[in-house]
């Protein structure tokens, strides 16, 4: 398990150099959309995740903890959170959370809170 939500899990930390902009985003009972946008800053890494229509368009921020693998050959990024609970996650608007401190700290409280389901 890894301490640190904003951390990449030490399987998943040599992809640093990889632009997942674009690979599918698989949760653990299913796809929920494709990698819009991903940071690799030490201990603030994450991932923005456009849920397409299957949320309304929706896009998401996934701290980097959540990523258990990345597949480079079928261009997809694993992620230990269900469907659910990543559409209840807060809401994420690029122009007005990105870069701010009150939303990553709301949203890393969510996303440390959740259960970690395994099936």
């Amino acid at each position: 398990m890894n301490d640190n939500i904003w951390a990449y899990h030490l399987t998943v930390a040599h992809f640093e150099d990889r632009d997942l902009t674009g690979y599918k985003v698989e949760a653990l009972d299913g796809t929920i959309g494709k990698v819009d946008k991903h940071s690799y800053e030490t201990g603030a890494s994450w991932i923005v995740v456009d849920t397409g229509p299957w949320i309304f368009g929706r896009e998401v921020l996934l701290p980097a903890g959540t990523i258990t693998r990345v597949d480079t050959t079928e261009e997809k990024v694993y992620v230990d959170r269900t469907r659910e609970q990543i559409k209840d996650a807060p809401d994420f608007v690029r122009d007005k959370h990105l870069g701010d401190p009150d939303y990553h700290q709301a949203v890393g409280g969510y996303w440390g809170d959740t259960v970690r389901r395994q099936y």
